[in-house]
């Protein structure tokens, strides 16, 4: 039997803290800009400040006070010492904003008119019936009257009728929902330059209509949802690690406290919220942006729209990143469209520029008021706050940025660099003092050709005080990382090598060789499959993501190992960037992970595939993101990813729901209708409306006992949770084929999990396969020494024995004295393991789910067998305290009364005591007897931390055609274990 000793811990049990245009040839009725900025300041100056902020401040520490986040009780954070600013601190005040003491309780709110009231619908059930058929279901007007004729129909025996007689009955109740209430408007631009002689282009002559809801409304609405309690920023703060003293960053409000940034801190005094009297003592609510161009159809024509998103910094980036009503759409932006000719046209591109940024000014004017005098507010807690807004973070790939900008394209939006230098040597920022100063002093061409600047466009941010484009152009991972560096440029690069290197047959060869190992890669929960390789046309983000994450091992040779090694850099660079919570630490880590890539990628300059350099805006964003965390926290909160999924629900579903003619009006309402149904949800929840299914509640009320077991756990069930259908096979024993995702190319086993928040545990599956003898079960699945590993790991938990002994090392030559096993085992074909990974898609409190499975039949194939993390020495870091094996078994039993969940595994073990140098990941190998057969050992569930993926060694080899990824963990000498399948992993597996 197997000599380790897996650590058997109580995890699960361990709780965590949830931690315009400058001449007059257009005009747009717009207020003036302010004069006022930021101030062009030595980057000298920054680096001192950013080197001393990594050290914990004294308690003493002038400028930082104690403050909490409500200005009253300090805020505790196990492990992280938190400061928070004296003056900007959110302290708690009346409807008029007076200030009230500390401990005053908040005041009811408007909408809290009782349990029972449930207005404008009748009673839960309306409620239900309406978010059902609207938000959940998406059900057509017609499908709706259908449902409803039906339901008239079986209760007009009894002289009942449905909740609604219609739809329209319906939509009628929704749209009077008072909460949520944003109306829409709208206004209208034209080209108002001299027109030319002859034939006149459309462009100049049409009206372009600009759609939006009024921003300081939706601002309130964010500001009074109860839903961010908890998960809400009142001050900017400054988080340290209490074991090390290494500066965190997270959220963006533990960001903008700190000299690195210029939200509150300016160099020009006159300028600084916290030193202005009529704000001390306010809440500081930056407003961030998001805009994105989404295609909703591509075959039926031209279908683009421009969406504007809205969020607030104050909540935290998990709730940013889950959705929870925490990003808004603002509006629609207009697209002016043109022939190609005209598309050329200097006008054209000048009317364009300079709408999209009247727009934003015109949409956001409403907030300028409250940027330099306090509005009173009531925030999530309830309590009202004064509040001053400013602009913050704008998230926008690099053609958006450029725009936004007003830079020309290739040229970096952040620094001086010219477009055909970017990556040699070090270039001042950008900034609008700068800017305002060269658009004086030189003319549009030499703007253009010298500065890489549009001289004669207003950025919007000119028309608000504090507002910088080029300090607020956040950090994309999806599109700078994943997208530009990672999939448009390296994988492109590697491909170009392939065929530059070898003749053409030959490459095609290697290509295809590639393509199969990335088919190879075994099952895992959330690993999009690629049945063909990469070989297809339309690449998606998630597709992209997927790839990294297997990319590696797939290419490792067939190219020189200096090519690994950037691809080693770069996705160490994107994953760290990608981690929910980055300290000074990990920012020596970035840079190292950026020094390794620019090094190594010089393979591709010798090589002949970029013989000319690396002069790429994309790749070249990586230099600033270690000021770019200092100055918006983690990058994860502020990625174009986020607009994107809101995408989703904000454009593409409602386009989908349209007549398709002048569908966006159609779009509008929908999402008006989406709102007010969220917002009611929220409201009735916070008064504790929603508790229970819809038929405990009516049971209740009528004082029935409800006729279903576990309402509470139903109505919090996930509704995408996977359920297990397990049934017996042609071998009579564990068999689970289930009925494949309507996506069969990606492994959809894992997905956020509501808290509570814990380290990890593993559970099995809610439903059993069967009851079975251990004797009889060890014959049919061909393990002879089944039931001795059983007896040998009852022993061990009986008598507490080590695991490395002289019984354990021997098996089955100690049968004697281990106790007998009498009872029936129960067998499952998976289990669930729940863990904290809130780098990775996980809920408000960082938590996620995964499936392991371990079934002789998957999906109507062979069987899958997962591989998983075993802690076998808590008191190492990384994977020198895990070992990995395959569940061959999932199982538990009873005796004397004790239930033991248990998993029968085959080792493996490391080949090195240290990582592969090219790849970066840990290389394992079957561990094996004498006579060939696997070691094997029965082990306690509470051993296993997680599941593990394991990529195969290729190496020079050239993989047979013939095997299939259901086969690769049983073909293969070597394997790394594959740190890069998610972010967990990389935290754990090096």
């Amino acid at each position: 039997m197997h000599s380790r000793s897996p650590t058997q811990t109580s995890a699960g049990d361990e709780q965590l803290e949830a931690p315009g245009s400058r001449d007059d040839q257009m005009e747009f009725d717009l207020p003036e800009p302010d004069g006022r900025g930021y101030g062009f300041h030595d980057d000298a100056a920054n680096e001192a400040g950013m080197n001393s902020s990594d050290q914990r401040p004294s308690s003493g520490a002038g400028s930082i006070g104690q403050a909490s986040r409500d200005g009253s009780v300090p805020l505790q954070v196990p492990g992280v010492t938190r400061t928070y600013h004296p003056n900007i601190n959110g302290r708690i005040c009346d409807e008029h904003g007076d200030d009230i003491p500390p401990n005053t309780p908040p005041p009811p709110r408007p909408s809290n008119r009782g349990p029972d009231n449930w207005t404008p619908y009748a009673n839960r059930v309306e409620f239900e019936v309406a978010d059902f058929l609207y938000r959940r279901n998406q059900m057509s007007g017609g499908d709706i009257d259908f449902i409803f004729n039906l339901w008239a129909a079986s209760l007009a025996a009894h002289g009942e009728t449905p909740p609604f007689a219609n739809h329209v009955e319906m939509y009628n109740v929704i749209d009077s929902t008072p909460l949520g209430d944003v109306a829409w408007q709208s206004f209208s631009s034209e080209y108002n330059g001299a027109l030319p002689e002859g034939d006149i282009p459309t462009w100049m002559t049409s009206e372009y209509d600009v759609w939006f809801r009024d921003p300081r409304i939706l601002v309130h609405n964010i500001l009074s949802n109860p839903d961010f309690e908890g998960e809400f920023d009142y001050a900017p703060l400054q988080e340290y690690d209490t074991s090390n003293g290494a500066h965190r960053f997270q959220d963006f409000m533990s960001a903008i406290f700190h000299p690195f940034s210029n939200f509150l801190i300016s160099h020009n005094s006159q300028d600084l919220i916290a030193e202005d009297p009529n704000t001390i003592g306010s809440m500081f609510v930056p407003i961030i942006l998001g805009s994105d161009k989404t295609t909703v159809s591509v075959a039926t024509g031209h279908n683009q729209y421009w969406p504007v998103y809205m969020s607030i910094g104050n909540i935290g980036n998990n709730v940013r990143r889950a959705h929870r009503n925490g990003v808004v759409l603002l509006g629609f932006l207009a697209i002016p469209t043109t022939d190609k000719e005209s598309a050329k046209d200097a006008h054209f591109r000048k009317f364009r520029r300079q709408l999209l940024h009247s727009s934003l000014a015109k949409m956001l004017e409403s907030l300028k008021p409250g940027m330099t005098t306090p509005e009173v507010v009531r925030s999530p807690d309830g309590h009202f706050r004064r509040a001053v807004y400013g602009l913050g973070p704008y998230i926008a790939d690099y053609p958006e940025q450029a725009l936004l900008a007003c830079i020309v394209q290739n040229w970096c939006p952040k620094c001086t660099a010219p477009a055909d230098g970017l990556d040699n040597g070090t270039y001042g920022r950008r900034s609008r003092d700068h800017t305002e100063v060269l658009v004086e002093e030189f003319e549009l061409g030499v703007l253009w050709d010298e500065y890489g600047l549009v001289g004669d466009i207003v950025p919007f941010t000119n028309y608000f005080p504090r507002a910088d484009i080029h300090e607020l152009l956040s950090p994309d991972i999806l599109h700078q990382l994943i997208k530009g560096a990672f999939k448009d440029h390296i994988v492109t690069w590697v491909h170009k090598y392939i065929k530059a290197r070898y003749s053409e047959n030959e490459a095609n060869i290697i290509l295809d060789d590639i393509d199969h190992r990335i088919a190879l890669a075994p099952s895992f929960a959330g690993l999009r499959r690629f049945p063909e390789g990469r070989g297809f046309k339309q690449w998606t983000g998630d597709d992209s993501k997927a790839l990294m994450k297997v990319y590696i091992p797939a290419i490792e040779g067939h190219v020189p190992p200096e090519m690994v090694l950037t691809l080693q850099a770069l996705i160490d660079f994107v994953y760290i960037a990608r981690r929910n919570i980055i300290d000074s630490n990990s920012l020596n880590a970035l840079d190292d992970a950026l020094e390794r890539f620019h090094r190594h990628r010089e393979i591709f300059e010798t090589s002949g595939v970029r013989p000319n350099g690396f002069n790429l805006p994309r790749q070249h964003s990586l230099i600033h993101y270690h000021k770019m965390i200092r100055s918006f926290g983690a990058p994860n909160g502020l990625c174009s990813s986020i607009t994107e999924s809101k995408h989703i629900k904000a454009v593409k579903e409602p386009w989908r729901r349209s007549s398709r003619f002048e569908a966006l009006n159609q779009m509008l309402l929908t999402n008006q209708r989406l709102d007010k149904l969220a917002a009611s949800r929220i409201d009735f929840a916070s008064c504790g409306m929603l508790t229970g299914t819809c038929l405990s509640y009516i049971l209740d009320k009528l004082g029935l006992n409800a006729p279903v077991h576990n309402a509470e756990a139903i109505q919090v069930r996930l509704e995408d949770e996977p359920i297990d259908i397990p049934h017996l096979g042609r071998n009579n024993h564990v068999n689970a084929d289930l009925e494949a995702d309507a996506d069969q190319d990606a492994e959809l086993e894992g997905d956020a999990v509501a808290g509570p928040t814990v380290i990890a545990h593993v559970d099995l599956a809610k439903k059993s396969a069967k009851r079975i003898y251990a004797d009889l079960l060890a014959d049919q699945i061909g393990e002879p020494e089944l039931t001795t590993h059983i007896q040998q790991f009852l022993h061990d938990q009986l008598h507490c024995s080590d695991s490395n002994s002289e019984a354990s090392e021997s098996g089955a030559g100690s049968s004697s004295a281990l106790p007998e096993l009498h009872e029936k085992i129960t067998l499952y074909t998976s289990a669930i393991a729940t863990f904290f990974a809130p780098s990775d898609v996980s809920g408000i409190g960082g938590m996620r789910y995964e499936r392991i499975r371990a079934v002789d039949t998957w999906r109507n194939g062979p069987g899958r067998y997962d591989c998983v993390f075993i802690s076998t020495d808590p008191t190492v870091e990384g994977m020198r305290g895990f070992d990995i094996a395959q569940v061959r078994l999932f199982f538990s039993f009873k005796h004397n009364g004790v239930h033991y969940p248990c998993a029968f595994v085959h080792w493996f073990k490391h080949v090195h005591d240290s990582p592969d140098e090219n790849t970066g990941m840990w290389v394992v190998e079957p561990e094996t007897r004498e006579d060939g057969t696997r070691f094997a050992s029965v082990i306690h569930l509470d051993c296993i931390f997680r599941a593990a993926h394991l990529m195969p060694v290729f190496g020079h080899e050239f993989v047979p055609t013939y095997l299939s990824y259901t086969q690769t963990l049983d073909a293969f000498r070597t394997y790394y274990v594959n740190k890069y399948i998610d972010h967990q992993a990389f935290e754990i597996a090096w």
